[in-house]
């Protein structure tokens, strides 16, 4: 378990921009992952972006290449999500997990026992 602290997030319009942040406080030397993913409603959790976090490897779902740029300060042991030109299609509440792995196929697995609080992300039209 890494236990994660999240900040950040709120409401924009559309078209505006968020940054949410996400800090590991413990058993940070097992992280070899982390990254978000959001739940929007009535509907299931949905990866967002992962970046492994010694080299700053990022990955991104699809929906979100263009418009979130996810980056890591390694020795605050802290990961960003910087969501630009937002739209409502991304209001949801965002989760952070901070012990990811990474499949040789490209999934991304998040741990259990290492998800933030969630943070609400709204976006108006």
């Amino acid at each position: 378990q890494v236990p994660v602290i999240q900040s950040g997030g709120g409401s924009a319009p559309a078209g505006g921009s968020l940054r949410l942040s996400c800090t590991a406080t413990a058993r940070t030397g097992i992280i070899y992952a982390m990254g978000w993913f959001r739940l929007p409603p009535t509907r299931e959790r949905e990866f967002v972006a992962g970046i492994i976090v010694r080299n700053g490897k990022a990955d991104y779902s699809d929906s979100v290449k263009g418009r979130f740029t996810i980056s890591n300060d390694y020795s605050k042991h802290t990961i960003y999500l910087q969501m630009d030109n937002l739209h409502a299609v991304y209001t949801a509440v965002f989760l952070c997990n901070g012990h990811m792995s990474l499949h040789e196929n490209g999934s991304w697995y998040p741990a259990t026992g290492a998800w933030g609080q969630g943070t609400q992300v709204t976006v108006s039209s």
